[in-house]
């Protein structure tokens, strides 16, 4: 596979930083440091790691200057890029057919539809890799940087099984792989998306007891497993032999893991499995208490996020006001999946003297699911759910609907186009702080 590696495209300067003062800016891009081509965001970072830094880089004419710096031997420049990658994105080869990526409807922008199974992505920003798409040499450059943690879809430990599900038959040696991380004391978080009747009931137990050998010593090579439900669209290929988890299979899961877990607690005194939210919403059952969750080392998997957030409502809502000078009216919109799970929340907000919030808790239509998570609402839902309701002054809509650091949700409408149609303006909330304030502010 060759590697093209494009010079390092600076998107932002902070302010009184190193490279601030150089007088870099916006559109340079960084060619060598010291020499060498960084392939990515963790080369760029090894590599500035020095007293003295020789740089090419380019301005925005084209122009290459030769640029020499000296500085504390951790001190970071102070810039930030467009892209973590500088060289090609290492793409998936398996053909998992629960992968989000294929599940969704043609003609969307491209990059919706690249498959990544990037070792570099998932050091970085904590995304999943199988793998089973790394050639030799990126195995020597994990070791060599010691990239650890890595987050690592597992889904079965059974070489079977995973070669069914990855449709990959590299996918058999997810043990040999985990050895070798033990081997040189690197470790992986790891996850197991559950599919009913593949890699459900005594294969799931197979695989948490198989990751539970590797979870001993200083630094364990499975440091955490998060176990979570598959979530299918109507947009998944007709061939594929997958089925939805119900509110009896949730429940059938919860309880073959929580029997594990006793046995994790005696014996490391650690959960080490843990179940995304997502199980408990979809069998009606009560939440664990935050306790469970120990640092919530799979938080971004869904894992006691719920939880984090209702402790973090709780701590933010003794600043509110007993009352609002006028009324207020506004709509805040969930996925039907948290409607129960945040009662409380509505209830504290509500019982502001003048303020009347109402939740509006929704399905997805889009992507066919009658009990959808809040992020996977699209523009078309929301439409549909909110057209026609008294809206109050506002609709408050969590920000993990919008695309990553964008303005338009998952089908490509903006906000500007639903806050049109609805003739309500749409407010993007990131947390509980922003709830409480665009609540009563």
């Amino acid at each position: 596979m060759s590697h093209a590696i494009r010079p390092a495209k600076i998107t932002k300067v902070l302010p009184e930083s190193i490279a601030a003062e150089i007088g870099f800016e916006p559109g340079d891009a960084i060619v060598t440091i010291n020499g060498n081509r960084p392939r990515d965001l963790i080369d760029y970072q090894f590599l500035c790691a020095d007293e003295v830094l020789e740089l090419e880089v380019l301005d925005a004419a084209g122009k290459s200057h030769q640029i020499e710096i000296e500085k504390d031997y951790d001190e970071d420049l102070g810039l930030e890029f467009e892209t973590a990658l500088f060289d090609n994105l290492i793409q998936c080869n398996n053909r998992c057919p629960f992968c989000f990526i294929d599940q969704q409807p043609p003609g969307k922008r491209q990059s919706l539809y690249l498959k990544d199974d990037d070792y570099r992505l998932s050091f970085l920003y904590g995304s999943y890799l199988t793998l089973t798409n790394l050639p030799p040499k990126e195995w020597e450059r994990i070791e060599q940087l010691r990239l650890s943690p890595l987050y690592v879809s597992v889904h079965a430990t059974e070489p079977e099984v995973r070669v069914r599900l990855l449709k990959n038959p590299r996918a058999g040696q997810i043990l040999q792989h985990i050895e070798w991380f033990q081997q040189r004391r690197l470790q992986i978080h790891a996850q197991v998306v559950v599919c009913p009747g593949i890699n459900d009931g005594i294969h799931l137990e197979r695989t948490l007891l198989d990751l539970a050998r590797f979870h001993h010593g200083e630094t364990p090579a499975v440091a955490s497993v998060a176990v979570v439900p598959v979530g299918l669209t109507r947009f998944r290929p007709a061939e594929d032999e997958l089925i939805s988890v119900d509110r009896a299979k949730a429940q059938e899961v919860i309880a073959l893991v929580r029997s594990l877990q006793e046995k994790f607690r005696t014996s490391f005194g650690s959960t080490f499995a843990w179940l995304a939210d997502e199980w408990f919403l979809i069998a009606q059952e009560e939440l664990p208490p935050e306790s469970h969750y120990e640092d919530y080392p799979q938080i971004d998997n869904g894992v006691g996020s719920i939880r984090a957030f209702l402790k973090q409502f709780a701590i933010a809502a003794q600043h509110l006001p007993a009352k609002m000078t006028f009324p207020r009216k506004v709509t805040w919109v969930v996925g039907n999946a948290v409607e129960h799970a945040f009662q409380p929340i509505l209830q504290r907000l509500n019982q502001v003297i003048n303020l009347q919030v109402n939740m509006v808790a929704l399905c997805s239509n889009y992507w066919g699911q009658s009990i959808t998570v809040t992020g996977l609402l699209t523009g078309q839902d929301l439409l549909q759910g909110l057209q026609g309701k008294d809206l109050g002054e506002k609709i408050l809509l969590p920000a993990m609907m919008l695309k990553q650091g964008d303005t338009c949700f998952l089908d490509d409408m903006t906000i500007a186009e639903l806050a049109s149609k609805l003739k309500t303006p749409v407010v993007p909330i990131r947390g509980v702080e922003e709830l409480i304030e665009m609540c009563t502010h």
